[in-house]
């Protein structure tokens, strides 16, 4: 549905059980998402929803843009976002957490590469990201950079 709105589905978290749930759609698109296609999905999922009678008792359907600090889910984010500012939440094989802050280069060979505040290269494996968001650049120009400008680590 969303795909033929021409807009990505991003991520989908329900909260809550019965009366008082709350199902958050977020949606994104090069150049950012309108309040018309916040409008159009929601129309879309919520008659869907309400004709398959998935959701059996009352709820609140909200459909937005994933915000200034986006998600960051699928490997085709890491390279989609390469040149902007990361934060990743780490946990490797014993655990323990960690937290790398830096500029994304992308995804290369199962790995993120981002460019600490150092300098220096580092590649994290996918599978030890616990949590990665873009990080607001207040002044900068929000979304992708064009394909001019990705810095690129193949």
């Amino acid at each position: 549905m969303a795909a033929s709105e021409g807009v990505e589905l991003v991520e989908v978290e329900l909260h809550g059980r019965g009366p008082g749930a709350v199902l958050r759609i977020f949606l994104d698109k090069p150049g950012g998402i309108s309040i018309e296609d916040c409008q159009t999905v929601s129309r879309q999922v919520g008659t869907l929803l309400d004709i398959e009678g998935v959701m059996t008792a009352r709820y609140t359907l909200e459909v937005s843009s994933p915000g200034l600090d986006r998600k960051l889910i699928k490997p085709s984010d890491y390279d989609r976002f390469a040149g902007r500012k990361v934060k990743l939440l780490l946990r490797n094989s014993e655990g323990r957490r960690r937290s790398l802050q830096g500029l994304l280069i992308g995804w290369d060979d199962g790995k993120v590469r981002i460019e600490d505040e150092s300098g220096a290269t580092l590649a994290v494996a996918f599978d030890e990201i616990e949590k990665a968001n873009l990080v607001p650049e207040f002044g900068k120009k929000l979304g992708p950079k064009p394909e001019s400008e990705k810095a690129h680590s193949r």
